[in-house]
């Protein structure tokens, strides 16, 4: 069955392994495995591209936010500070919740057992 050089073998072998994985069905099953994985990959690698670009966009218009919360609160800050100067402002203050109306006493809700 076998030649006597060994060179001889190993070309038998790999001719006869050749042979048995292009009729194996293990070769087509792992070749579309890996068919499969190669479409998941560029599918994942896509949603994490465009997951990114979305964050990005996202973090730019919270900082936009952000920033233009504390210049709004800044203001009214100041504009409560302008009204201990010059009260003429508090009906506007008022208007806007920034101030408690003057009128009425603040409301303190206690919580009794």
């Amino acid at each position: 069955m076998f030649p006597k050089n060994t060179m001889d073998n190993q070309v038998f072998f790999r001719i006869h392994f050749a042979t048995n994985m292009k009729n194996s069905p293990l070769t087509t099953f792992l070749l579309a495995v890996l068919a499969l994985s190669t479409v998941l990959s560029v599918i994942f690698c896509a949603l994490y591209i465009s997951s990114t670009r979305e964050l990005r966009r996202l973090q730019g218009q919270m900082t936009f936010i952000n920033s233009r919360t504390s210049a709004i609160t800044s203001l009214a800050n100041e504009t409560l500070e302008y009204s201990k100067r010059n009260p003429a402002i508090d009906p506007i203050l008022e208007a806007f919740n920034i101030k408690p109306k003057t009128g009425t006493p603040a409301t303190t809700k206690t919580t009794g057992k």
